[in-house]
């Protein structure tokens, strides 16, 4: 299939590594923050396998970062955040949750430190940079505030830190868990930080020249295939095994962080103002009326990922809805994630969930459904 056979029209941005995926066998897109994502290799099942055996390279340019900088960027960046980063260091990564007013979440990122008081807030899908650009015009700070050149690969599985030594040699490997270095590879000039969005051994790879973006794949590529590297997508199935959310699918504008279990990432002690910190108080005074669980569902093997919310039932009432629904081949089950009543989040309990095919049985459990303290993301 040809590169241009792909068409939503010119408002929809194709990254630098488009034609490198079309080439490598992508046969189908997404849209995310108004650019094309790569979403299809042919078998789901099958890239699950690469990941988590051998290593996958995923085109994430989607994830665009918007760039903080200025005399005021370290109190800015906090405004807009609940999670406490007074002891954020230059060259680490955090994940945050942006909240408005009402303390919904807006976006989930990852938060990078490249200075003292230069950022990269590395986006989910929604339009930060129009809400900081909108927060700062009132704001009294000094910041200036762009979506930079910046097109992020991620590079996810076991074999991924033998690929980047290989790449880049035996320096890479000390770098830690939620760490970012700045590295060149052939003349092209990357960040590279030890995340990504697969609860694997991963690295992503900022590039910071989007010209040179055909040349990163292929180098990327080249090397990796003796290690069983192949072209890839993120993973719905380790994702969810991993309880990683989906912005727009498992948290939107109306959720806030306790209905999802993310109190860590919320701190309402401490002396510096954010938005929303009077209404998550409060929220977190009165208790929340849903939370986030994890479900098996009881049926034959799903076909693929949930396309609408399913509702949830008991006896004969609905008590909720499930946000992401996939079968885990490795798991041997259907494995979801849902948002339910408080009273209905108690691990053990049956529900039923009205599938396309017809209400089934369904057991809440706890997640992440595989490996819950991260251990291989962090080895």
């Amino acid at each position: 299939m040809k590169a241009d056979e792909f068409g939503f029209g010119t408002q929809i941005r194709k990254s630098p590594y488009f034609d490198a995926t079309v080439r490598w066998g992508a046969k189908g897109f997404s849209v995310y923050n108004h650019m094309y994502i790569p979403r299809d290799f042919g078998d789901p099942e099958q890239n699950f396998w690469n990941l988590v055996n051998d290593a996958i390279l995923c085109d994430v340019a989607v994830e665009r970062q918007v760039e903080i900088t200025g005399p005021d960027a370290a109190r800015f960046v906090q405004m807009l955040t609940p999670r406490d980063l007074s002891k954020m260091a230059v060259g680490q990564c955090k994940y945050i949750l942006i909240t408005n007013a009402q303390g919904g979440i807006l976006n989930d990122p990852i938060l990078l430190r490249l200075a003292e008081n230069h950022f990269w807030i590395s986006l989910a899908d929604s339009d930060i940079l129009l809400w900081a650009q909108g927060v700062a015009v009132h704001s009294g700070l000094d910041v200036q505030i762009c979506e930079p050149d910046v097109s992020p690969l991620q590079l996810q599985g076991p074999k991924s830190g033998q690929i980047m030594q290989a790449l880049f040699g035996d320096e890479i490997l000390s770098l830690k868990y939620y760490w970012l270095c700045e590295l060149e590879l052939d003349g092209i000039p990357l960040v590279v930080s030890r995340t990504g969005w697969s609860s694997e051994l991963g690295y992503e790879l900022y590039l910071r020249d989007g010209s040179k973006g055909d040349a990163l794949w292929e180098r990327i590529m080249a090397t990796g295939v003796k290690f069983g590297l192949k072209p890839g997508h993120t993973s719905s199935i380790r994702r969810i095994e991993g309880g990683m959310l989906s912005y727009h699918a498992d948290a939107d504008i109306n959720t806030n962080p306790y209905e999802l279990g993310l109190d860590r990432l919320v701190n309402l002690d401490m002396e510096a103002e954010f938005i929303g910190k009077a209404a998550l108080r409060a929220i977190r005074d009165e208790g929340v009326t849903r939370m986030q669980v994890g479900l098996v569902i009881d049926a034959e093997p799903l076909a693929g990922p949930n396309t609408t919310f399913w509702q949830i039932n008991q006896n004969g009432e609905e008590i909720g809805k499930v946000t992401s629904a996939i079968y885990s081949p490795r798991l041997e089950r259907n494995i979801a994630l849902a948002m339910v009543g408080v009273s209905h989040a108690q691990i053990g309990m049956k529900v039923e969930v009205v599938l396309p095919s017809g209400p089934t049985l369904a057991t809440v459990v706890e997640r992440p459904f595989f490996d819950p303290k991260k251990a291989l993301a962090a080895a």
